[in-house]
């Protein structure tokens, strides 16, 4: 880059064009792991031919990186795809700031914000002055800089247009298929199509010069890691010991104070909670989402106070640790109070997306617990936003591993065949969910043990999802592929036969499939509600 800017500008540029090639009209599919990856490849070239090997720290988020960047097109379930789209790009973000450097594990939420600032500031100035530093250095080094004469290239392209349009013109009579696509290429150019190139050469200019700033920034920026209050604190401790000491002792007092009357209670059994006038189910639901706020805002006053109170000797040192311990063994008490509800909660209403993703969140809660709990015994409390990230990215990869919509089908089924009623199957919610939920229930349909009754309503949720997928134009492109999709299309291929004896009546709302027993089915899940 040092020694020819040009390659910069021209791969940047390129990748630009790769964008709207692979995105402009297409759905997100595997384009989106297709055009990272080459962004990516691009980087590096850029980056290892001026000499610049990335840290080995760096290193270890390509692996994480490539996991979520093909998630992208193996799950279709949305919080999944979500989560990796952010990460796909977070990875990008932390290896494109600590990519000589590799001190990302050392980073606080500081530095993390810091850093971010850094990187934007970087994609918006650096391109600006890249260009001109770079012959004002081969200047100054005493080589001379390659001048590009424009003219010829001017002239080459004026004198080859009527050669090529004679030429086409003459083997455009002579194949029709060749005259119908140089009829579809010159379609491109009408007058009428001009605002959206140019709106899409903006967008591919404006992604270009966005991609050089962030690989400037590699370069260039992203080695000698001065971390936010590494030398000094970056907010100053101004607590004193004895009124961090109150708040934290008065809390913990607070949540002994709760535990036992939870064990009392809730671990007790049944009876005593119809005491109180509630149901099992009512009680779950009540109380679930006040402990995991509790545990999350709880969590945050203890690195708060961590951060700004002072320890002048040994013994408030170990008296503040004492009171954190305390506090977040009393949090994993509480959370596990809270997974019981949530498990009451499945048990009484059957499992859905949201009792899937808080399933997962409270087995990585509670383990950023424990880690805080290491680290203030070690004292490592710099490390506290490294265990929040790990936290995070083990969120974000168990959803993919789980496969949610999957899992809800298997766990909702298995409760219905575990001793509930026919009747509470909620087979119209298997409607809502996305494709990585079709072949389980072809799956399931399959099974010779599915009780009738059972059979006949994933029947129906099948027939109404093959119905749905063939009112909607899916886009058929390359660019929009999707593993999800595909084996959704090859499970309900296999069960054609079975699903034909199902009959869709569409001509008034609701859409209903009528089982060959004469049962009707909505297609519509809140129809009865």
């Amino acid at each position: 880059m040092k020694t020819n800017p040009n390659k910069l500008w021209i791969i940047a540029l390129a990748l630009g064009w790769l964008f709207d090639f692979l995105f402009w009209k297409h759905i997100p599919g595997i384009n989106f792991a297709v055009f990272w990856t080459a962004c990516v490849i691009a980087a590096f070239y850029l980056l290892l031919s001026d000499g610049l090997r990335p840290h080995r720290a760096s290193l270890i988020l390509l692996p994480l990186f490539g996991f979520f960047a093909a998630v992208t097109f193996i799950r279709a379930e949305p919080m999944t795809t979500f989560l990796a789209y952010t990460f796909t790009m977070f990875t990008l973000t932390i290896l494109a700031l600590t990519y000589l450097g590799g001190r990302w594990v050392q980073y606080t939420l500081a530095d993390y914000f810091a850093k971010l600032f850094a990187l934007a500031g970087s994609m918006i100035a650096r391109p600006l002055t890249f260009t001109t530093d770079a012959r004002k250095a081969q200047a100054e080094a005493g080589g001379q800089t390659p001048k590009f004469n424009l003219w010829p290239l001017v002239r080459g392209i004026l004198i080859a247009l009527p050669v090529v349009a004679i030429f086409a013109s003459l083997l455009a009579s002579a194949d029709v298929v060749f005259g119908q696509r140089l009829d579809d290429f010159v379609e491109l150019f009408k007058l009428e199509k001009l605002p959206e190139y140019i709106f899409r050469l903006i967008y591919i200019l404006v992604i270009g010069y966005a991609l050089a700033g962030i690989v400037l920034h590699a370069a260039f920026s992203s080695k000698d890691e001065k971390l936010v209050g590494e030398e000094k604190p970056f907010i100053p401790q101004f607590l004193g010991f004895i009124e961090s000491g109150i708040v934290l002792g008065s809390v913990v007092v607070l949540f002994a104070v709760f535990v036992t009357i939870q064990f009392q209670y809730f671990f007790g059994g049944e009876t005593n909670i119809n005491v109180e006038g509630y149901t099992y189910a009512e009680y779950a639901r009540r109380g679930f989402g006040e402990l995991v706020a509790v545990a999350f805002f709880a969590l945050l006053m203890l690195l708060t106070l961590s951060a700004v109170t002072k320890r002048e000797t040994e013994s408030q040192r170990r008296i503040f640790s004492g009171l954190g311990i305390a506090l977040v063994a009393l949090l994993l008490v509480m959370l596990i109070s809270a997974y019981q509800r949530l498990v009451l909660y499945e048990a009484a209403y059957g499992f859905s997306r949201l009792r899937a993703y808080t399933h997962v969140f409270l087995v990585w809660i509670g383990l950023l617990l424990v880690a805080v709990i290491a680290l203030e015994i070690l004292r490592k409390e710099r490390m506290f936003a490294f265990a929040m990230l790990i936290a995070s990215f083990g969120f974000a990869v168990t959803l993919p591993i789980l496969n949610v919509d999957a899992f809800i089908v298997n766990q909702n089924i298995q409760r219905e065949l575990n001793g509930g009623e026919a009747e509470d199957l909620d087979s119209q919610y298997f409607i809502e969910l996305s494709d990585d939920a079709v072949p389980a229930l072809v799956g399931l349909l399959r099974a010779s043990t599915l009780p009738d009754s059972v059979h006949e309503k994933v029947g129906a949720a099948l027939a109404c999802i093959r119905h749905q997928r063939g009112q909607n134009d899916r886009d058929q492109s390359w660019q929009s592929f999707h593993f999800a999709r595909l084996n959704a299309d090859k499970a309900l291929a296999s069960v054609k036969v079975d699903l034909d004896e199902y009959e869709i009546v569409d001509a008034e709302w609701p859409v209903m499939a009528i089982a060959p027993s004469g049962t009707e089915y909505s297609c519509w899940r809140y129809y009865y509600d």
